[in-house]
């Protein structure tokens, strides 16, 4: 095998096993579908959005009767815990006055949301993006965005 060969078949291999982690439309999907079925079980309606590694959408679903609002929270949230590579929960307790990161949730105007509800999304070690959720309390938020993600690689 050539040396031009070898390099081909490397970069081929590389670029696949980068597609197969990063999110996709479907995985997505299958996140939010789990968080719609715990925000049934608690009669919430919610809204859920899934950001990719860069802070880019790849899906947004919005329960019936949910809170408008919830559309440009989730979202939020979700870049919140891509940006931030944690969720907005931790990310809440470090922007507090006297806090390393106070005043951050300012840097990025109508961008970053630093209260529960965003959790990053890894597989293998990977980071691959964001989950948002919003539409009950901050508690349930958290839970369901939590139960999301729990069954899913």
């Amino acid at each position: 095998m050539s040396d031009s060969q070898m390099a081909g078949e490397i970069a081929a291999a590389v670029i696949q096993a980068l597609k197969s982690e990063r999110m996709t439309l479907e995985e997505a999907l299958r996140i939010i579908k789990r968080g719609e079925e715990m925000a049934w079980s608690l009669h919430v309606p919610m809204v859920f959005t899934v950001v990719d590694d860069g802070g880019n959408m790849v899906a947004m679903h919005r329960m019936d009767h949910s809170l408008l609002a919830g559309i440009s929270v989730s979202h939020a949230k979700a870049y919140t815990a891509a940006a931030l590579r944690i969720s907005t929960e931790e990310a809440g307790k470090t922007v507090l006055p006297g806090q390393p990161l106070y005043g951050l949730q300012q840097t990025h105007p109508g961008k970053f949301c630093v209260f529960g509800g965003g959790i990053p999304l890894t597989y293998n070690g990977r980071f691959l993006g964001g989950l948002g959720v919003s539409g009950g309390t901050t508690e349930q938020d958290i839970a369901v965005a939590r139960h999301a993600v729990s069954g899913c690689p």
